[in-house]
């Protein structure tokens, strides 16, 4: 079964026509036939061809909105991989917030795409791109089915006693308040990823996995099931991010108001795409970037310790949470490819027993390994987590 998967980010639409077994059990199964990543929807668009991790190919492409990016993307794909309606026999749009209510890959009927735009509020800056996209969709491939795959839905396992927020019952209640958690499609392809290579089901492992790229999160997992996540009602609560600020005291916000002058919508743009490590280092949010001038500029070595710091105080709290874990995994791209992450992590878990080798941190860039030494109790792992194959594998396992 051929599954194409539509991936939408911040300013950015990551396409894969994966391939999936019917008797595959897990994502990592899957295969990948295309791969292609189109950023600056909007500004100044660019699509590239991807390998593995490696880009291939670049050309410039028209997006001005993410309707036209699936579009100029649909021709791309006839075009060069003479990839038409028939080659396609499920479709799998990654929507960012589905709240409670989705727990699975959901067809998507009137009902769920209006749901998909009653949780836009709480994700303005996602939702929004994964509804422009189902037009160009339903034009172009009228016959296969397409369905939603939600970033909430694997967290719907978190216990009110980690999920709800302090204040009176009633009205979180009727306003539906409460910690939501997401990237839940990573921190399943990392838990049964991670599983795997610790030879074992993944209903029978605790873990504490990293989602560490543009939008951060850390997920404790029991037994095979998140028990909690750092992002909360919205994708802004938690880890110091790319552009987004993270957990602030609240009381900031009517602060910028009152003594800035700022209107509202200023200030979740400042916190959202103004902070993070881009508004620290006053260079970029891109750790790759950032690690050329470690050394050299006080501010990007601020905003690199930081992002570890918070990471580690997240992967530590949790430690504690789950009472011990078989492993910690790093996945997503600051995980893969920036050595100093996990350095500061691991060397902040010697308390519980970590033993990380040195010279795999050194070596293991974009590439998935142990970084742990064998005899250290605390295992930790590197997983190059892949939404898209975990997207798919859930479509295809739908009905």
């Amino acid at each position: 079964m051929n599954v194409l998967v539509m991936n939408p980010g911040g300013n950015s639409l990551k396409v894969e026509v994966v391939s999936c077994s019917p008797t595959q059990q897990f994502a990592s199964q899957g295969k990948k036939l295309v791969s292609v990543f189109l950023e600056g929807i909007g500004k100044e668009p660019s699509l590239s061809v991807l390998r593995g991790k490696e880009t291939t190919h670049t050309e410039p492409m028209q997006a001005k909105d993410y309707g036209e990016a699936a579009t100029s993307i649909f021709s791309w794909l006839e075009e060069k991989h003479h990839l038409a309606q028939p080659d396609i026999e499920r479709i799998g749009v990654r929507v960012v917030h589905g709240g409670r209510r989705f727990a699975e890959a959901t067809k998507i009927t009137a009902e769920v795409e209006r749901a998909i735009h009653d949780f836009e509020r709480l994700a303005p800056l996602h939702n929004k791109s994964s509804l422009e996209l189902i037009e160009p969709i339903r034009r172009k491939f009228v016959d296969a089915p397409l369905y939603a795959v939600f970033d909430t839905a694997f967290h719907r396992t978190i216990p009110d006693v980690a999920s709800l927020y302090a204040i009176p019952p009633d009205l979180a209640e009727k306003h539906g308040i409460r910690r939501f958690g997401f990237h839940g499609t990573s921190h399943r392809y990392m838990l049964e990823r991670a599983a795997h290579l610790l030879g074992k089901q993944p209903q029978q492992v605790n873990l504490v996995t990293m989602h560490l790229e543009s939008g951060c999160s850390v997920s404790a997992i029991a037994k095979g099931q998140s028990v909690d996540n750092t992002m909360g009602f919205t994708p802004l609560e938690g880890l110091m991010m790319g552009s987004r600020s993270g957990d602030v005291d609240p009381s900031l916000v009517p602060f910028l108001i009152r003594e800035e002058h700022m209107e509202m919508d200023a200030v979740m743009t400042l916190l959202n795409k103004k902070s993070g490590l881009l508004g620290i280092s006053g260079k970029s949010l891109d750790t790759r970037v950032l690690m050329k001038d470690y050394d050299q500029d006080p501010r990007v070595k601020l905003a690199m310790e930081m992002f570890s710091y918070r990471v580690v105080k997240a992967v530590g709290a949790y430690l504690c949470a789950l009472g011990g874990a078989d492993a910690i995994v790093f996945g997503g791209g600051i995980s893969e490819n920036t050595p100093l992450v996990r350095e500061r992590v691991c060397s902040s878990l010697r308390w519980c027993g970590m033993e990380m080798d040195a010279g795999k941190n050194r070596t293991l860039i974009d590439v998935e390994g142990k970084l742990s030494t064998g005899d250290s109790p605390l295992q930790a792992l590197v997983v190059l987590t892949e939404e898209g194959l975990q997207i798919a594998h859930e479509c295809s396992q739908s009905s």
